[in-house]
């Protein structure tokens, strides 16, 4: 196998949450392009089926899914479609989130159970769902979406419920992925920086000094940026990798 061959996914099957805009939008069609068959799950039917048209035009098979990954019984059925439609997934990346911005001392009870829910419960909930197959299928690789968040403190803005949130993201991976090894079960994690999606304002004039001046490469990324680096995760080109954190936040930390 070439070295470039060790990047490519062919007929992988690939789930991805929060998989119908923003990051999610990009890594499910980088995985496809990389030779996966992708599903794609979120709660907005509409955008949904709009990935998944886009995912058969790249030539492999797409599948919309519309699921609330925060319930139990809704993931189980999820993973329950995606394998009968693929026979199984060998890739999963957990990537729905939420970031809400308010000051700790004014954030009200169920905001905080919003984000935990989503960053961290529906992240456990659908890495313990899929490991089982992956487990009786010889093996299978998650890819967590974490925060460069969870080792700093943003400014201007407070954000201490998504921090929190993903800096248990980063530990679960590793405690995952210590459990899973002697399955065959890689998990590891990305740890993005400030990236320009719908639900990050990134190009708003109050943020830019903290937000794109403060970083070495001051910019902030697309989320075709990041895609490369799931696919590189998700691929046999990280089979040496369990248990990491990769960063990509154009070297917005290193200060």
């Amino acid at each position: 196998m070439s070295v470039l061959d060790t990047f490519g996914l062919r007929d992988r099957r690939a789930l991805v949450t929060g998989g119908n805009r923003g990051l999610g939008r990009a890594f499910a069609l980088a995985l496809a392009e990389a030779g996966a068959d992708v599903a794609i799950a979120g709660r907005d039917g509409d955008r949904n089926a709009q990935v998944a048209d886009e995912l058969t035009d790249r030539g492999r098979r797409g599948l919309a899914i519309q699921a609330d990954i925060t319930r139990r019984d809704e993931v189980t059925a999820m993973v329950a479609e995606v394998t009968d439609a693929f026979g199984g997934v060998d890739i999963l990346v957990n990537n729905a989130g939420l970031a809400i911005h308010r000051p700790a001392l004014e954030v009200p009870d169920d905001e905080w159970q919003q984000v935990i829910d989503l960053n961290l419960t529906a992240l456990w909930n659908t890495s313990t769902a899929v490991a089982r197959g992956m487990i009786d299928a010889g093996g299978g690789v998650i890819v967590n979406v974490g925060s460069m968040s969870a080792q700093i403190v943003n400014r201007p803005q407070w954000q201490a419920s998504y921090n929190a949130s993903k800096a248990a993201v980063h530990h679960l991976t590793r405690s995952l992925a210590a459990e899973w090894a002697p399955h065959n079960i890689r998990v590891n994690a990305i740890a993005p920086g400030y990236v320009k999606t719908d639900m990050a304002p990134v190009d708003r004039p109050e943020f830019r000094r903290n937000w794109i001046l403060d970083a070495p490469l001051q910019r902030y990324a697309t989320p075709e940026e990041i895609a490369p680096s799931v696919v590189y995760l998700a691929s046999p080109a990280s089979a040496f990798m369990t248990g990491s954190v990769l960063l990509i936040d154009g070297g917005y930390s290193v200060y």
